[in-house]
């Protein structure tokens, strides 16, 4: 807390608050849990479509799929607790986003996880990969909700740490909304879950400011412990209290604890709350009324229901062994107020917590962006470094350890540009997050753009008409003028792309002070989003024998903040720019084509550019090709950047020949640039070999990441 806010406390308080207040209005205060320096330009974002049930506010966000299912959707950022003990702190960022979504009334049924980390060859950049991988394996295979999608990136200004973002969808009929607000007194507020320990203390706190060099030795204790075992048991006992109807008002207990459940709850609608801390069951002996109010211990639920109905729901927690107690109720007077043995120890107005006034910090605008050289590489060199790329290999050694079949709702699995889930016969839900920091780093305003048109790419080419949108974004310290300009410029961007495509966002998450000693990240928006597709429509991601393959979109060159570029160590270049109409269009007209089945195979153009993308589709297809990149319709005839251009709008397409006027007609830039067939790959330019591979080449390096981790020579 800033020295100008504690002065406001104490005069609209009229007097010093004591220890307990202090404690509870610190929590509040911070920005992870009051968004004080975010919310001025989250202001800008669209909320609403005709999509959405029910936009930014509450614990998650929910989307109309069809007039039976409504679909809950958040995303939460873990950042700072995974860098410090990376096991837990992952573990329970699953933990916590899932609780997000069952407490608007929907059962959790997927999870995607955006992680990004330092470089490989560094030891203690493999021990956090290893291990946040498996605390959101060990999680979420525990608790039956699968890890379906996610992207996994690694970078220089990572170092030592990590961006553990987690998404989560829920499904649930639309009587079954619980909002996490109440709108009447008298009501008993029930804690249900765990027992309330000393884990997780200042967790918010913790997560507002920079790290340290001694994070690890000095922090731990603001790191939750996962308990998948009764996150199970309270998923199942939560549903099976919404459904009776008589649950009032729901929010789980993440960041703030007791504190943020209780007078988020009651405040909302100008209620107010008393809460007898000496009910609430404990772990460990000794502890003080404000450990109990502000602990961050997880699996831990508050239920707000009507006098009359407590025993009853506190019976279908007991029929799954789970603890609960009434710690509170809900008064009329808009007062925040708790007691510990008999004793009155705090008494605020619940305003002075709920509402925290926002900050605006200087804004310093930088340029990274200036005009470099295209490097004089070889073909073969410049495609063996992006393609063995950490970033570019396969992820397979990640998700095979997620239980991604778990529930039985999985039609496309991860590795695929988006999964989709079944939701009824008929029709799926398509599910994928992006984002690239080295785009931008390079220009804030552009990358997040970018992040929006490949979310969309991404859902189209898995046939998906994109439904809404959800964004968590991973920043440095808002105090530092760069970064709070590159934020601004991001949500600004951010607006425009949803605006563009008629999309909404439903839900987010803003992280800050993601840096340690000193060491900003850079600009990291992570966008996720929603598409529905009719099952029978998904076209295929990898190429077939004697199929013709095309490019659409246009290629210009766009090399800054490239695979390439990142690979060579080449700093500045040019962030891609996205062509809204371009963008839009080729969109359109690929829906267009997957639903006329003119087109068998297809995939969106992104990192490491055209021939990445090519070389994906011959892997995933066990099936070779012959293109001619010269054929590509590029602003420019070099073949390095029309191979390995970054240029949004584009796709690759694999189709019958007899489709290929009609293809033709939907695209304003439509190029055949070769055909599917044998087991190599082979780029020409104008007829001349650029590069030939054999396909069981490519695989091997697609099936490197376990090498790069060491675990086999």
């Amino acid at each position: 807390m800033f020295p100008h806010e504690e002065k406001l406390i104490r005069e609209r308080l009229g007097r010093e608050p004591n220890e307990i207040e202090k404690a509870m209005l610190e929590v509040m205060w911070s920005e992870h849990a009051s968004y004080k320096s975010s919310r001025p330009w989250l202001k800008l974002l669209p909320t609403d479509n005709e999509h959405v049930i029910l936009g930014p506010g509450e614990d998650a966000g929910i989307v109309k799929f069809d007039d039976e299912t409504w679909v809950a959707v958040g995303i939460e950022s873990h950042n700072h607790p995974s860098a410090v003990e990376p096991y837990g702190g992952a573990a329970t960022g699953v933990g916590g986003i899932v609780r997000d979504i069952l407490c608007m009334g929907a059962r959790p049924v997927a999870l995607l996880d955006p992680i990004r980390f330092g470089p490989l060859e560094k030891e203690r950049n493999r021990y956090l990969f290893e291990y946040v991988v498996k605390g959101i394996a060990d999680y979420g295979n525990r608790i039956g909700v699968p890890t379906v999608g996610g992207e996994t990136e690694f970078d220089e200004s990572l170092d030592n740490y990590t961006l553990v973002n987690v998404a989560c969808i829920g499904l649930m009929r639309p009587e079954h909304l619980v909002h996490s607000y109440v709108s009447e007194a008298g009501l008993k507020l029930i804690l249900v879950g765990n027992r309330t320990g000393r884990d997780g203390i200042h967790g918010v706190t913790f997560a507002s400011e920079e790290l340290s060099e001694n994070a690890e030795e000095e922090d731990r204790s603001a790191v939750q412990i996962p308990d998948p075992f009764t996150e199970k048991l309270l998923i199942e006992a939560t549903l099976e209290a919404v459904y009776t109807g008589k649950v009032k008002a729901l929010k789980d207990l993440g960041g703030g604890g007791l504190t943020c459940a209780a007078s988020e709850m009651a405040g909302k609608k100008g209620f107010g709350a008393v809460v007898y801390a000496d009910r609430v069951p404990l772990r460990e002996p000794g502890m003080t009324p404000t450990e109990v109010m502000i602990s961050e211990s997880q699996e831990r639920m508050l239920f707000a229901v009507r006098p009359e109905d407590v025993e009853e729901i506190g019976r279908i927690f007991e029929e799954y062994e789970l603890e609960w107690a009434v710690v509170g109720e809900t008064i009329e007077e808009p007062r925040f107020v708790v007691y510990w043995r008999g004793e009155k120890v705090a008494d605020l107005p619940i305003d002075l917590l709920t509402e925290v006034p926002t900050i605006e910090w200087e804004l310093k605008p930088y340029s990274a962006e200036r005009p470099v050289k295209t490097p004089d590489v070889s073909f073969g060199e410049a495609f063996d470094i992006v393609w063995g790329s950490p970033n570019i290999v396969g992820k397979r050694w990640i998700w095979e350890q997620y239980d991604h079949e778990v529930q039985g709702r999985t039609v496309l699995k991860p590795g695929r540009d988006a999964a989709v889930l079944k939701i009824n016969e008929e029709y799926g839900l398509a599910f994928v997050a992006d984002g690239n920091p080295n785009h931008s780093y390079l220009n804030p305003y552009h990358g997040a753009m970018g992040a929006v048109a490949e979310v969309v790419r991404n859902l189209v080419s898995v046939g998906a008409e994109p439904l809404a949108l959800v964004d968590n974004l991973n920043f440095a310290s808002p105090e530092r003028p760069e970064v709070y300009w590159s934020f601004a410029e991001t949500v600004k961007g951010l607006a425009d792309a949803a605006r563009a495509f008629g999309l909404a966002y439903v839900s987010g998450n803003v992280s800050f002070y993601n840096e340690v000693v000193d060491r900003p990240i850079k600009p990291t928006p992570v966008v996720a989003g929603l598409g529905k597709v009719k099952l029978e429509e998904i076209p295929s991601g990898g190429l077939e024998e004697g199929l013709l393959i095309g490019v659409v979109g246009l290629t210009r060159a766009e090399l800054g903040g490239s695979e390439l570029f990142a690979r060579l160590g080449v700093e500045g270049g040019l962030a891609p720019r996205v062509n809204l109409e371009e963008e839009k269009a080729n969109a359109e007209g690929v829906l267009r084509a997957v639903r006329k089945d003119l087109i068998k195979a297809v995939h969106d153009v992104s990192r490491g550019g055209i021939v990445v993308a090519l070389a994906e589709m011959a892997v995933a297809g066990n099936t070779g090709f012959t293109a001619d990149l010269s054929k590509v319709h590029a602003e420019t005839s070099n073949p390095l950047e029309v191979a390995f251009s970054e240029s949004h709008g584009r796709y690759i397409v694999a189709f019958p020949e007899e489709n290929l006027d009609e293809l033709r007609g939907l695209f304003k830039h439509f190029a055949v640039v070769g055909k599917a067939g044998g087991n190599e790959a082979a780029f020409l330019w104008g007829g001349r070999e650029l590069l030939r591979r054999p396909l069981p080449e490519l695989k091997a390096v697609r099936e490197s990441l376990p090498k790069l981790l060491g675990e086999e020579e």
